[in-house]
């Protein structure tokens, strides 16, 4: 295997990396902005209030993504197979 295609794994893992965590990160980035704008709005400064919603969203994001997930990982993975039975 040369250097290159060790290069092309690793660049397209990033990308499933990426392609796989990013609709959750986003979705918990909103909600937090969205909570923080409420408290900035209405003056409640509680700690708690952040953390709920947020985990709620990101349990509920990860449920609702996940068979795009396993479909990308399992598309990667039967690269990744190819490519160890091309030899």
């Amino acid at each position: 295997m040369t250097p290159g295609e060790v290069l092309d794994i690793a660049t397209q893992a990033i990308w499933v990396l990426l392609a796989m965590a990013a609709p959750v990160m986003l979705i918990g980035l909103a909600v937090g902005l969205m909570i923080a704008l409420f408290q900035a709005l209405t003056q409640v400064q509680e700690m708690t209030l952040v953390f709920v919603p947020k985990i709620v969203a990101i349990f509920l994001a990860l449920i609702v993504f996940l068979p795009l997930m396993g479909a990308l990982l399992s598309g990667y993975m039967d690269t990744i197979v190819d490519l160890i039975v091309a030899g």
